[in-house]
């Protein structure tokens, strides 16, 4: 009798797990870790398409490189084998040659701007070019402004870069402004990069403060310049089979979902950037703010356009600079 009505608890236990099961289980990676801004925007992601959806489209997300780094799980959504990512623009350079665009060194005068481009037809378009690699893009997130750190030196001019071996994205307009400022770029992923600053193999890196501070490359940097020479969008991609097999009224509600993450991640990083700065400096970073950028632009901006022109024409970077 006992083993009975054991059984017939398993079994209600059972059907009312199959109930309340999502119909759809999808697999999110990124690359920092659960400290980082890009994180809060994934789970808020998860959260908003499971309420939404009421449970039906659950996502469950894998930070800090669980995945593998951000080129392996860029190939994993296009393969099938991974769900969504969200990742650097420059990521996506070798697929989509019109994401480097996003993050031309100086191609956004603020925030706004970049928001207005990003969210607006012009940032919708680069994402459908998406489409013929198997994914789905969703939205851009914020990686942030992009500021150097480095162990050699406070860098106040141009001539205070020169010579210093910096870690850069693979973006090539990137590497080459770089190169301009007299700098020794070279790409590496940035699961490598705290190692290779420890080391000596790199002096310096940029990213934004907020992705410093995450991945605590205060520990091996000295001097942090507060340059907001790029703007670094994230752009958040879904496998295309994956978002196609969703119903209609579900695709819906994801793409709304991680354009609300944006706006959410937006808010709180433009909270904490204050904090961040104080944070950096209590660690024992010695940070350099309010630098007169203008020598700095005008060393690498009219040289990136003209490269980034003859590859790709003129129109994207025409229509960035239109766009108010």
């Amino acid at each position: 009798m006992k083993i009975s009505r054991l059984l017939l608890a398993c079994l209600i236990a059972a059907t009312g797990s199959a109930a309340f099961a999502a119909k759809f289980n999808l697999k999110m990676g990124h690359a920092v870790n659960t400290t980082d801004g890009q994180h809060a925007a994934a789970m808020k992601l998860a959260e908003l398409v499971k309420q939404r959806t009421n449970g039906d489209v659950e996502i469950t997300i894998f930070p800090s490189n669980q995945l593998g780094n951000d080129g392996a799980m860029i190939n994993g959504v296009r393969g099938g084998t991974i769900d969504i990512v969200s990742s650097g623009a420059s990521n996506y350079n070798g697929l989509v040659a019109n994401t480097a665009a996003m993050e031309l060194p100086f191609v956004f005068r603020n925030a706004q701007h970049a928001y207005h481009v990003l969210d607006g037809d012009i940032g919708t378009g680069v994402l459908n070019e998406l489409a013929p690699h198997n994914m789905k893009g969703l939205a851009y997130w914020e990686n942030g402004w992009r500021a150097f750190t480095n162990n050699k030196r406070p860098v106040t001019k141009p001539e205070d870069l020169k010579g210093l071996k910096i870690r850069s994205t693979p973006n090539p307009y990137h590497i080459q402004a770089f190169k301009l400022l007299g700098m020794n770029p070279s790409p590496m992923p940035i699961a490598e990069l705290y190692t290779a600053l420890e080391s000596g193999a790199f002096d310096a890196q940029e990213h934004p403060i907020n992705v410093t501070w995450s991945s605590k490359f205060y520990e091996v940097q000295k001097y942090l310049t507060v340059s907001n020479h790029v703007y670094s969008p994230i752009i958040v991609a879904m496998n295309k089979a994956k978002f196609d097999s969703l119903p209609a009224n579900y695709q819906k509600i994801v793409v709304d979902a991680a354009r609300e993450a944006a706006t959410y991640q937006r808010n709180l990083n433009a909270q904490n950037a204050g904090k961040v700065v104080a944070d950096l400096k209590k660690s024992g970073m010695q940070v350099i703010e309010n630098v007169d950028m203008a020598p700095f632009q005008k060393i690498v901006s009219a040289e990136i356009a003209k490269t980034f022109g003859e590859k790709n024409g003129t129109a994207l970077l025409n229509a960035i600079e239109a766009t108010k």
